[in-house]
């Protein structure tokens, strides 16, 4: 008995082992893959500006704390209402309570950036599962799901957002979801129209050949193949997101105890700003929005341009832009010159045709 309990453990220590290698190289993996593509988005160009102004933001919003010379959420840290810009406070105080407008600014990028992007990761994920569900299995799940979409759509979000945040709170949690609920169906039918062509390709048919089931189909073959629309829906998503927060947060929807790019344009509606002039309250908060959304567009545009190298190519903007050099130049003149001194005269006859002399 003793013999064969040793040989169980030893079994066991070596598939506990197994287990946590393959989870190991798992994760090694997925970070490599993520590596390589930051360097990819770094060495474009549009990517890398992107980057640069999403990390300086990333920084001031974790490293908050540290930034900001004072909390804007400690009572006790409040100053003198109304103070203009000075070394001790850079953009100056609320009128209203006093608090530092810089620090709020650094705090507030916490919130903003936050919703933004929980709300665009959530936003890719059901649009995803209802897009592949809807695409592949088709039938009554894919005219359901369509008919779902098409009544989302039409309806007012804005008159339902106010109801149900003041049936349900205004808590950010709340404001995320309802920014999933009625943000997924835009991403489940471009989805849904890319699955349809994937399905019918020769490497799902062999899977479906060899057996394998419908769940591992969707996410071992499918799934991969709709990624890239995923991951430039959640960072073109995130931009919108947040000027979406920031208008609701403009209104008095959003969460009363957090600080947010949007409540400190709130605070500057109600606070008379505008007609004391004081106009670095309301420019600060506004470059923040601009930057943050620039950011998540630009990193958006550079993943589209990687993903499909096609769409670049194929513009004619592209195509005017890259033959537009100066012997193309110096040949349009020449042909200019040569008109003029066979003395061309253009007009138009009757026929509406062109005609020369």
């Amino acid at each position: 008995m003793s013999i064969e309990n040793t040989v169980s453990e030893k079994k066991l220590t070596q598939n506990g082992k197994t287990v946590w290698s393959k989870i190991a190289a798992s994760c090694l993996k997925f970070l490599r893959n993520i590596g390589n593509f930051i360097v990819r988005l770094w060495n474009h160009p549009k990517g890398r500006v992107g980057l640069i102004i999403l990390g300086a933001l990333s920084v001031c919003a974790i490293f908050a704390p540290i930034i900001a010379p004072f909390d804007p959420y400690d009572v006790t840290q409040r100053a003198e209402r109304g103070l203009h810009p000075s070394w001790e406070h850079p953009l100056g105080t609320t009128i209203s309570t006093g608090q530092d407008i810089f620090s709020m600014l650094i705090y507030g990028a916490r919130v903003s950036l936050l919703i933004g992007i929980v709300t665009g990761i959530c936003i890719a994920f059901l649009g995803a599962i209802m897009g592949i569900l809807s695409g592949y299995v088709g039938g009554w799940v894919d005219n359901l799901i369509m008919r779902v979409v098409d009544v989302m759509l039409v309806i007012p979000t804005l008159p339902l957002t106010i109801v149900l945040t003041n049936l349900f709170g205004k808590s950010y949690f709340m404001i995320v979801f309802i920014f999933t609920l009625f943000g997924w169906t835009g991403l489940a039918r471009t989805i849904r129209s890319q699955v349809l062509v994937l399905k019918n390709s020769n490497y799902v048919k062999a899977a479906e050949l060899a057996g394998a089931g419908r769940w591992h189909i969707m996410m071992k073959h499918i799934l991969p193949g709709v990624s890239h629309l995923l991951i430039m829906s959640t960072c073109l998503t995130s931009a919108g997101i947040m000027v979406a927060e920031a208008g609701l947060s403009f209104l008095g929807l959003g969460d009363p105890t957090a600080i947010s790019w949007g409540k400190m344009l709130a605070e500057v509606q109600s606070g008379g700003a505008m007609l004391f002039g004081y106009w670095w309250w309301i420019i600060a908060p506004g470059i923040g929005i601009f930057l943050a959304v620039y950011s998540f567009m630009r990193i958006g545009i550079a993943m589209e341009e990687i993903f499909n190298p096609r769409m670049k190519q194929t513009s004619s903007a592209y195509k005017i832009f890259k033959n537009l050099n100066n012997q193309y130049i110096e040949e349009v003149f020449h042909s200019m010159d040569e008109s003029e001194k066979l003395g061309y005269v253009g007009g138009v006859n009757d026929n509406d045709e062109t005609v020369g002399v």
